[in-house]
């Protein structure tokens, strides 16, 4: 309840008091009270409540952003802005939104201030927590804990780092010493007297290719085994497949002299020139290996040796195919000892060095223990190399090596080609027999025809059959100089295959006839019956296993 105090003394003044707040007494009769005088006014607009009011917006006071209150003593209402907004609640266009965070310097918070609709929120910076503002626990900095998270994620950043950096620089580490091994090998197999050599002899340059290690591991998958060819004692050969198509047949060696780079350096030149339809054709060779590598042409149908003794009841081969390849195995070598530019000694033939094409044509393959002979020799004494029952006994003897070393070994495929029987078979369990040896004793005890192989004795004409095996005995003639040269051999085999009907016509001082049982025997088969030597470290007798008969 409010009370109207007037006071009369030597002057006079009205107040109004709220009368629970206020206590009039005579000192306020001398002088006006000096101190403030509590009021309190109670008022409202008109004489309905909030909710009679809004019904009617044309007379409802209350603006926007207001809220509307009824009056607790007296009929009516007031109206207030709404919290966080500011304004005359009962004039247009009402209240308005007040921005906390507009005054940077006191704005409610202590951290970072966030105006939101008709309020505010406060927020720490990161590295530091409390509530933000100023009233409460304000903002702290994180000193105090350890940032763990940061720290791990740090280290674990810098392992990674020192990780792939470890990593690059083992890459190129590896890299280059890899390159200097390359060049190192190069250099090391003759690799600059090849390109002094290729430059000098452009038709070489033309034929012939340098092939890189890279090149040469990605033809054959990193020298999958599913594409090993062969194994030899040379080395093993693998089919590959070059970046333009072509497929080849890569030869990896498993030794190499280094002492005579030279010399392997000329015979690549030169047989990297061999061209004959007869002989495998040499593409080029890697020498970034510790071994060379050399690259062939491909040649898809196997070798003579698989063909000849598969195991099958019935050989692949008939006997004219039989004759065809005999002759043109007899013109490749002698293209090899006569038509190149300089003599080349196989010195390695034998039915696996022979390979087959889809059509059956022979092609004279791995030249690995070839030489080639000067011009101004006839022969060379060299290491012996060879095969067990190809080799030449005058060359193992001598370690002279000649053309007619060739001779004796196509003498043995011959033999092959007319028995079907590897050059050291088997007759009875334990008992291993030499094919040269064996073939000269059935002849001279006229048993020629019981050795042959089933389908030549069905295929071939007498007269053909006793011609070839002949020129086999002269082949195998135990003095080399009385042999016959391949030239003429190949022209005798080119005479049978010609003749027509069996009819076959003797070269000269060449008669054809078969040893009676009561002629001795020639010395050649007499040596070999009797005679034994050493061959890859052991004791080989060409006569084991020969009985005499009764």
């Amino acid at each position: 309840m409010k009370k109207l105090v007037t006071v009369v003394g030597a002057a006079s003044y009205t107040f109004v008091a709220d009368h629970e707040r206020f206590t009039f007494s005579a000192s306020s009769l001398m002088s006006a009270p000096d101190r403030d005088i509590p009021i309190a006014v109670d008022w409202a607009i008109g004489n309905m409540t909030c909710e009679e009011s809004q019904k009617d917006p044309t007379t409802f006071a209350c603006q926007k952003n207001t809220y509307c209150n009824n009056s607790d003593n007296n009929p009516g209402y007031r109206c207030t802005c709404l919290e966080g907004y500011r304004g005359n609640p009962y004039l247009s266009p009402g209240c308005t939104e007040v921005n906390e965070c507009e005054d940077h310097n006191n704005n409610p918070c202590a951290g970072i201030c966030i105006n939101t609709n008709g309020s505010f929120s406060c927020a720490c910076p990161k590295g530091s927590h409390g509530d933000g503002t100023k009233n409460g626990t304000r903002c702290t900095r994180d000193t105090e804990q350890f940032p763990l998270i940061t720290v791990t994620l740090g280290i674990g950043l810098g392992f990674l780092f020192i990780i792939i950096a470890s990593s690059w620089i083992h890459l190129i580490y590896k890299k280059r010493k890899s390159l200097k091994q390359r060049e190192q090998y190069f250099r090391q197999n003759g690799g600059s007297l090849l390109k002094r050599q290729l430059i000098l002899n452009e038709g070489g340059v033309e034929t012939s290719k340098i092939f890189t290690a890279k090149e040469l591991k990605s033809a054959t998958s990193n020298y999958d085994e599913s594409l090993v060819l062969g194994r030899g004692g040379f080395g093993t050969v693998y089919k590959g497949t070059l970046s333009d198509g072509r497929v080849v047949a890569i030869k990896k060696s498993k030794v190499v002299d280094h002492t005579q780079n030279e010399q392997f350096i000329n015979e690549v030149v030169i047989l990297t020139q061999v061209n004959h339809r007869n002989v495998v054709k040499l593409l080029g060779c890697c020498l970034e290996v510790e071994a060379p590598l050399l690259v062939y042409e491909y040649v898809p149908n196997g070798t003579l040796f698989q063909h000849l003794h598969s195991g099958r009841e019935v050989p692949s081969i008939s006997w004219e195919s039989r004759l065809k390849i005999a002759v043109e195995t007899a013109s490749a070598l002698t293209y090899l000892h006569s038509a190149a530019s300089i003599p080349i000694i196989h010195r390695d033939v034998k039915s696996a060095n022979i390979l087959l094409d889809e059509n059956y044509i022979a092609k004279v393959a791995d030249f690995g223990a070839s030489r080639l002979i000067p011009l101004d020799q006839t022969e060379l004494a060299t290491v012996v190399q060879g095969t067990r029952g190809y080799m030449d006994p005058e060359y193992f003897n001598t370690s002279q090596l000649t053309e007619k070393s060739d001779v004796y070994s196509f003498g043995v495929v011959l033999l092959e080609l007319l028995t079907g029987k590897q050059p050291l078979f088997e007759e009875r369990p334990g008992e291993l027999r030499n094919l040269a040896a064996y073939f000269l004793s059935s002849m001279g005890e006229h048993r020629l025809f019981q050795f042959l192989e089933a389908r030549v004795v069905k295929e071939a004409t007498k007269e053909q059959v006793v011609a070839v095996a002949d020129l086999a005995k002269r082949c195998l003639n135990w003095m080399g100089d009385r042999r016959p040269t391949m030239k003429q051999v190949t022209s005798e085999l080119e005479s049978l295959r010609g003749a027509e009907n069996g009819a076959w016509t003797c070269q000269p001082n060449h008669e054809t006839r078969l040893v009676s049982p009561t002629e001795p025997k020639d010395l050649y088969t007499a040596q070999l019956l009797h005679s034994s030597f050493s061959v890859d470290s052991g004791q080989y007798s060409l006569g084991a296993g020969i009985t005499q008969p009764r």
